[in-house]
């Protein structure tokens, strides 16, 4: 179903229907990769026509350097996105991936001519809440077995990969990398966008509060709706229908 983009390395396409009606623009979490997004493509309708972001340093681009700095991402991206934007378009990403989904949503708002069908970002607190500490010590503190189980502890990662030390190696620094770069993030003051939000999150994941779900309000000058669902910081590894479901709602419901 993977199809790799004809005109940048930064997509891969999951088709659909050629008359589909939108766009979702899919950014993944720190050390993860486009393919994530594989099972919620092909659970979306045809009418949506799906792009997963790929970073740097991993899977097809494994031998590109890692980018370290969310604002540098962010303006490739949304630079590679220029052709893609011929249809309605959303974007969504989970924790490092929402970070980056609201700054491209930023930068694309600044061409004049366009508005995003919504955003939507998943496990990660407002801008304006981060926590540093959150980040810091996989970024730094701790060596590898540390880091190792700390990703265990999140359930994000494919038990595969813990079985396969060699593999599990190769993708430390990719990890470390882009913690790096969100531990560096800082939003500017008063960054909002004009798209209406739609905040996704666990209820028992330890990154997020309430409070800081709901702070996601003042970073958009349009509505901002919040929903949990059950599980920790990849609850969205459990809920994909209940998601899909949702977004199908909010992009195609009239």
């Amino acid at each position: 179903m993977i199809q790799q983009s004809t005109t940048s390395p930064w997509f891969l396409r999951f088709p659909q229907d050629p008359a589909c009606r939108t766009r979702l623009v899919c950014f993944p979490h720190a050390g993860g990769a486009a393919s994530y997004y594989v099972p919620y493509a092909r659970a979306l309708s045809p009418e949506v026509d799906v792009l997963a972001v790929q970073y740097p340093g991993r899977q097809n681009r494994y031998s590109e350097a890692h980018i370290e700095d969310i604002g540098t991402l962010a303006d490739e991206i949304a630079a590679a996105l220029e052709p893609w934007l011929d249809l309605p378009t959303a974007l969504f990403g989970h924790s490092m991936g929402a970070v980056l989904a609201f700054e491209v949503t930023r930068r694309l708002e600044r061409r004049g001519d366009f508005d995003a069908a919504r955003l939507f970002v998943s496990g990660c607190p407002a801008p304006s809440r981060r926590r540093e500490e959150t980040f810091r010590k996989l970024d730094g503190d701790l060596d590898d077995n540390g880091v190792i189980a700390e990703l265990r502890a999140l359930s994000g990662t494919n038990a595969a990969v813990f079985e396969n030390e060699e593999l599990l190696r190769l993708t430390l620094p990719t990890i470390r990398s882009d913690y790096t770069a969100v531990r560096n993030y800082r939003a500017e003051p008063g960054a909002a966008v004009r798209a209406p939000v739609t905040v996704l999150a666990g209820d028992s994941d330890h990154r997020t509060t309430p409070g800081e779900l709901q702070a996601w309000q003042t970073h958009t000058t349009a509505t901002c709706d919040v929903h949990t669902f059950t599980g920790g910081h990849f609850f969205i590894n459990d809920h994909a229908g209940e998601i899909v479901g949702l977004i199908t709602d909010r992009l195609l419901t009239v």
